[in-house]
């Protein structure tokens, strides 16, 4: 019984002690007169509190419109002049398209437990369609040919696999992966003889 009375006074201490100590000391109090600062700004100014975002979703956001800025738009050329003008694809895949378009299995892991690395990337691209289509009249643009460009890129690279806890170690494979991107875009048709 000695021992459930020494625990119960312990505790008590301890609760005593916390009550006394927490709400005088400077970290409790900061954060309270931070927050109410930041209640009283926000009904001021007409905002919503600080709210802490992490750098991931940032990084998100502006990849997302990198990626939409250059890579997911139809672009439509203007008319190619003369009766026999060449057409043919210009635009291969940059490696920076080709190495976003590959899966994201690096991504992800947690430093020193486990890390997957590319390294020593080659990338060989082959155009393995080159068409243009007969015109045809496309809703809000008009009377135009649709160019066919399409890739096949081969990506060879190591693949690293590191941990260093809880057993240290080190994995290496050469992996050969395969992308096709297409490079689609549409070409104006002007002139009276291709009216639709």
């Amino acid at each position: 019984m000695t021992t459930w009375t020494r625990r119960i006074k312990r505790w008590a201490l301890v609760g005593a002690l916390l009550l006394a100590v927490v709400p005088s000391s400077g970290c409790y109090g900061t954060y309270f007169y931070l927050l109410k600062d930041a209640i009283i700004g926000g009904w001021f100014f007409g905002t919503t509190l600080p709210i802490p975002v992490t750098p991931f979703f940032s990084q998100q956001i502006e990849d997302t419109y990198w990626e939409e800025e250059r890579y997911k738009r139809v672009p439509i050329l203007d008319p190619v002049e003369g009766e026999n003008a060449p057409l043919f694809c210009l635009d291969p895949p940059q490696p920076d398209e080709v190495m976003r378009a590959l899966p994201d299995d690096v991504a992800g892991g947690v430093p020193f437990l486990a890390e997957t690395f590319r390294n020593n990337v080659r990338i060989v691209v082959e155009k393995i369609v080159d068409r243009v289509d007969e015109p045809r009249f496309f809703p809000q643009v008009g009377p135009a040919r649709l160019h066919h460009c399409h890739y096949k890129c081969t990506i060879y690279f190591e693949k690293t696999i590191r941990s260093s806890w809880p057993v240290p170690f080190t994995h290496v494979d050469q992996v050969q992966e395969v992308v096709y991107i297409d490079h689609d875009h549409l070409i104006r048709v002007a002139g009276p003889d291709h009216a639709l």
